[in-house]
């Protein structure tokens, strides 16, 4: 069966949501006192931590992908693995860090220009984001 592919606003609307999740733990530090640096770096360590694991053990989705109805598949139809999400995440972000987001503004215009909705990460990880229902 063949699925559609997500497109810019869907995915950014899943982007978000994932962020959302993120203010609990900020909320909990404020409360606790922690320090802007320390808070940082905890937060930032969960969700490095959260897309790196949650689409492998949750079969391509994150809660914000969940929510909007669609997920990452590998290209070539094996499950997704971690291999697939450092290659989506680290290298990705190597390019986007070495480009100084040059790279990270071509991802998105490909994501909205290109037939297969596909961006440099997923070029990158031979993955697609699709809809997980007939849309």
């Amino acid at each position: 069966m063949k699925h559609k592919a997500a497109g810019f606003w869907i995915r950014l609307g899943s982007i978000i949501i994932d962020g959302l999740l993120l203010i609990p733990l900020y909320l909990i530090c404020m409360l606790l006192g922690v320090s802007d640096i320390a808070t940082e770096i905890f937060v930032n360590s969960i969700n490095f931590l959260y897309y790196l694991i949650i689409p492998v053990i949750w079969s391509g989705f994150t809660v914000g992908k969940r929510v909007v109805g669609i997920k990452i598949v590998r290209t070539d139809g094996k499950k997704v693995g971690i291999d697939t999400t450092l290659k989506r995440y680290i290298l990705a972000s190597l390019v986007y860090v070495v480009t100084l987001g040059i790279a990270f503004i071509i991802s998105a215009c490909m994501i909205g220009l290109r037939k297969d909705k596909r961006s440099i990460h997923d070029l990158i990880a031979g993955t697609q984001v699709i809809y997980t229902s007939k849309n």
